[in-house]
């Protein structure tokens, strides 16, 4: 069972990785092994959930946007491949996916390498269009990029940041474009969750679903001001050196243990 303090930390680090190219998910599950908290239906559940406290705040920092037409349209055009793909993939992503740590280990590592070829590539030879505007051919792409992340330990930021940088759009107007996405993308699979089991769940068990989801909020409204700041001047690679050094961090706390 989860308890306040297990929600509070767990809330925290949900909000601090969600939008940062490191897989909120897989911060997640390694948080909840490390702290000893059985998988569960309703921890599936929670690491699923809280992250629509962190969707809250971009829909409180980027309404005004998020409510354009012209945004609408782009993000039902991404929207739509992940939908589709999500639903196909949901019974194995809410069964023994979210509790394979090999699996997410393996994606981490893997994800972090990719992140380090792709800056350096992407450096040495940029693309001929740097655009500032996502069109609805690039959304599309992008919708199939962020699919990817439906495996743990892939990053939704990621794959949706580094799919669109490849196909010509710039990077801070890709960031932008991944935070407005996570909006549909992650209240449609908290929905779809929290419809199939909340009637399983106690009283209990949603305080500390209230209080993950208001953490998530609150640390997700400082990072996504700090991540818009960073990306100005940075490039993806530091992310990719921390997934690999906390893979590595990881084992050895296996074995270790």
């Amino acid at each position: 069972m989860l308890s306040v303090f297990h929600a509070f930390l767990l809330g925290t680090v949900e909000g601090i990785t969600e939008f940062l190219p490191i897989s909120s998910t897989a911060h997640l599950m390694l948080a909840t092994h490390a702290l000893g908290i059985p998988f569960s239906t309703f921890t599936k559940t929670f690491t699923i959930a809280i992250q629509s406290g962190a969707i809250l705040a971009v829909v409180v920092l980027y309404w005004r946007t998020l409510f354009r037409w012209q945004t609408i349209f782009r993000l039902l055009a991404a929207f739509i491949p992940t939908g589709i793909i999500g639903v196909a993939l949901y019974p194995f992503v809410s069964g023994s996916a979210l509790e394979n740590i090999p699996l997410v280990l393996t994606t981490l590592a893997l994800g972090g390498a990719f992140l380090i070829l792709f800056e350096r590539a992407h450096t040495q030879r940029p693309p001929v269009d740097i655009s500032e505007y996502v069109t609805i051919r690039q959304a599309i792409g992008i919708g199939f990029a962020q699919s990817l992340a439906i495996i743990p330990g892939v990053s939704r930021a990621a794959a949706t940041v580094i799919g669109g940088m490849a196909m010509g759009v710039s990077r801070t107007a890709m960031v932008k474009f991944s935070f407005l996405l996570a909006v549909p993308t992650m209240f449609a699979a908290t929905g779809l969750d929290l419809l199939k089991h909340y009637t399983l769940f106690t009283r209990s068990e949603f305080v500390a679903l209230a209080i993950g989801f208001v953490m998530a909020f609150i640390t997700a409204l400082i990072t996504i001001t700090w991540l818009l700041k960073f990306v100005q001047t940075h490039s993806f690679a530091p992310f990719g050196w921390y997934r690999i050094g906390l893979v590595t961090l990881a084992l050895a706390f296996i074995v270790i243990r």
